[in-house]
């Protein structure tokens, strides 16, 4: 009979082995047990920093800057009367002239030969008047004695008449020749400044072509480009100021004088000429304006940077501070002046009002403006606040 042989368990192992579980399981409940009673880290909530201003009414006053550039309301395109070749150019780009200044001229020797020749005509015919002058006249003599017939005398009436006539003719042809003969001389006729030249020395120019370029100095104005949504301010406006990039001190009263009815094909704006009377010398032609057009208008306006607005889904809107949060508002935008936006409707004066980073935001974010002093202590959940409040209860069970 054979024997069983069984397996033999050494007699530590088991109670070795539940000795292990019990302290893993004991390590893990300590674990859960800290876990439970540790306290969350607290919620920090995202405070956006933005600059904002309050927003205040202007005043009554509706302003419109546009730019432009100084010019001479006169200015003229000068050229020979006569033709011939130029010999001479007395003026040069920027020359300022005076009244009655040469500045060019041309060959005047066939000019001065054309005088001479109405000269000697003057004189042949002043001949020929002298001889039919001395025959009427001793033939009315000899009428009076019957000593002629009268057709006789008619007739060297006639030729009397004739030859007098032909003087005056040679009279006027001399001084057409005569003034021919100055035109060689092109001077200027007002004061100004050469502004270009289109002929040179050595050139054969037709008469009436144009070789110089002279505005006047007298009266200067500012010529702008007009938008079409303001061509109707513009005819109305009553006050306007003109000043100049150079100085922007020196303020000058301007008059609206010309407004052109049709609007340029390019740029679709209309021109319009701005007068300005007793200009002083340092207002330069050329230099670089800006008109104001100032109106009264019906209402205060509310004015805010063009950095405010922000444009999404065709519509035009702004942020809103509130409760620390910003909310987007709606607005109708009345014009632009320069580097402001006029509000017309949406918000109200006193409101607070995003004007950096507006496209950055999002409806209800928490902001902080700068220059204001910062509330950094971290908000909690709602949670952790029932627990604070729930533990001194407990306490005083205990």
């Amino acid at each position: 009979m054979m024997n069983k042989v069984r397996p033999q368990v050494a007699a530590n192992s088991l109670p070795q082995s539940l000795n292990q579980l019990i302290t893993q399981f004991s390590v893990i409940a300590m674990a859960l047990l800290l876990a439970a009673c540790s306290e969350k880290p607290p919620v920090v909530e995202d405070i956006r920093p933005v600059r904002a201003i309050q927003i205040s009414p202007a005043g009554a006053e509706n302003v419109v800057e546009l730019a432009g550039e100084i010019q001479p309301r006169y200015e003229s395109r000068l050229g020979f009367r006569v033709g011939g070749k130029l010999i001479a150019r007395q003026v040069e780009i920027g020359s300022v002239v005076k009244r009655g200044q040469l500045l060019m001229q041309i060959d005047p020797r066939d000019l001065q030969l054309s005088q001479s020749q109405a000269n000697a005509s003057v004189n042949a015919a002043a001949s020929n008047l002298s001889l039919a002058k001395a025959e009427y006249e001793r033939y009315r003599e000899l009428r009076q004695k019957n000593f002629v017939s009268q057709a006789v005398l008619d007739a060297k009436e006639a030729a009397y008449k004739s030859a007098l006539a032909n003087h005056e003719q040679s009279n006027a042809a001399l001084n057409i020749a005569t003034n021919q003969n100055s035109y060689a001389n092109l001077v200027a006729d007002a004061d100004g400044v050469v502004t270009a030249l289109q002929a040179e020395a050595g050139q054969v120019v037709a008469a009436g072509t144009p070789v110089v370029q002279l505005a006047r100095t007298g009266e200067k104005e500012a010529r702008i480009s007009i938008p079409e949504d303001q061509v109707e301010m513009v005819r109305q406006v009553k006050e306007m100021q003109v000043r100049i990039w150079a100085n922007q001190a020196l303020v000058l009263r301007g008059q609206l004088r010309e407004l052109s009815p049709v609007a340029d094909p390019a740029t679709r704006t209309y021109t319009a000429k701005i007068s300005i009377p007793n200009a002083p010398p340092e207002v330069r032609l050329g230099m670089t304006a800006t008109v104001r057009f100032i109106t009264k208008a019906d209402k205060n306006l509310i004015r805010l940077p063009l950095t405010v607005l922000l444009n999404e889904k065709n519509q035009t809107s702004i942020w809103v501070i509130e409760n620390g949060a910003v909310k987007s508002v709606p607005v109708q935008v009345g014009g632009v002046m320069g580097n402001e936006v006029v509000i017309a409707s949406g918000v109200n004066a006193g409101q607070m009002i995003v004007t950096a980073g507006v496209n950055t935001l999002r409806a209800g974010q928490k902001v902080h403006v700068l220059g204001q002093e910062l509330d950094t202590k971290p908000q909690q959940s709602p949670q952790q606040n029932s627990q604070q409040t729930s533990q001194p209860s407990t306490e005083a069970g205990k």
